[in-house]
């Protein structure tokens, strides 16, 4: 095969579909990992570990280089796939007398390019709705806690001793420690900010020195998103629709992943008599089980709200 061929021919482009499915594969696992603490750690430690997690995704040089290789690896996977699927089709300009499908292939691989379609729609709507708005809008806040504090003092009058209690405004640092930032007057019962946050900065407004950098608070954004009233922030009222969407798109993920395992590995000349069998068992135990534990994670935020 000549160079050029290595990238246009079809069995190349079978080959580079198997390939970028495989990384496809990976990026699933770790992703998943990730989004798991949404549900296995609560309250003030579960919002730190993940906001924690998303700044080091964004922000660590080698996750950054795999993420636009999953960018690419998507786009790619996704063309190559189409247009196999428009080939496939050409060749068989005209149905067969007999015509029986189903005696031949499984529903998953007839109907690859159709759910292949839905789940890239799934990605672009799902990276609009969190990662468009932490990397390009940045309309994702930062991680605040409030903490009640008791100040002693003197009344001024009438000499006697006073005890008032306020709320000191924190922001969680990429240091990993919470950082004063303001306080709620006791007085007024409003919010007054001494340390200026721009961006994922914290400014002294006197000197105009960064005191601290935060982490944005997507762990807020995703519970709200899928039904949790936190930190104040309003609830998503079609919480319930995405919930529902989301758990379609993984069954959709479900199918796909049911044919499209094993016949990466038979793409890639990877398939023999001896290991097919552990092949096809790994591949239909991942097409199950990583899909569902997604699918896992929005219901059971739903469902504690």
């Amino acid at each position: 095969m000549s160079k050029s061929g290595i990238f246009t021919s079809s069995i190349a482009k079978k080959y580079w579909m198997a390939l970028t499915g495989l990384f496809l594969i990976t990026f699933l696992i770790g992703h998943l990992l990730g989004n798991l603490q949404l549900i296995t750690k609560t309250g003030e430690e579960g919002r730190r570990a993940f906001n924690e997690y998303a700044y080091f995704m964004g922000h660590n040089i080698f996750i950054k280089i795999l993420a636009y290789a999953t960018y690419i690896s998507i786009l790619a996977h996704a063309i190559l796939g189409l247009y196999l699927a428009v080939k496939n089709k050409q060749a068989r300009p005209k149905n067969y007398a007999y015509n029986k499908p189903s005696a031949n292939s499984g529903a998953a691989s007839r109907y690859m390019a159709i759910l292949g379609t839905i789940i890239l729609v799934f990605i672009c709507t799902h990276m609009a709705n969190f990662w468009y708005k932490q990397k390009v809008a940045e309309t994702v806040p930062l991680h605040y806690v409030e903490v009640k504090k008791v100040q002693q003092g003197q009344d001024p009058q009438t000499m006697q001793p006073v005890t008032q209690e306020y709320t000191e405004i924190q922001a969680l640092t990429t240091m990993g420690v919470y950082f004063p930032v303001g306080y709620i007057n006791p007085m007024t019962n409003e919010k007054e900010i001494q340390i200026k946050p721009e961006g994922t900065k914290f400014k002294d407004p006197q000197s105009g020195l960064v005191a601290a950098e935060g982490y944005r608070d997507l762990h807020t954004v995703v519970m709200n998103f899928f039904g949790q009233s936190q930190q104040g922030q309003p609830t998503n009222e079609y919480a319930l629709i995405a919930v529902i969407l989301y758990v379609v798109s993984m069954f959709v993920l479900m199918f796909h992943l049911w044919h499209g395992f094993a016949s990466a590995f038979q793409s890639l000349g990877l398939n023999h008599r001896k290991y097919n069998g552990l092949i096809s068992f790994v591949g239909k135990a991942f097409a199950i089980v990583v899909p569902l534990l997604f699918a896992i994670i929005p219901v059971m935020i739903y469902l504690n709200r």
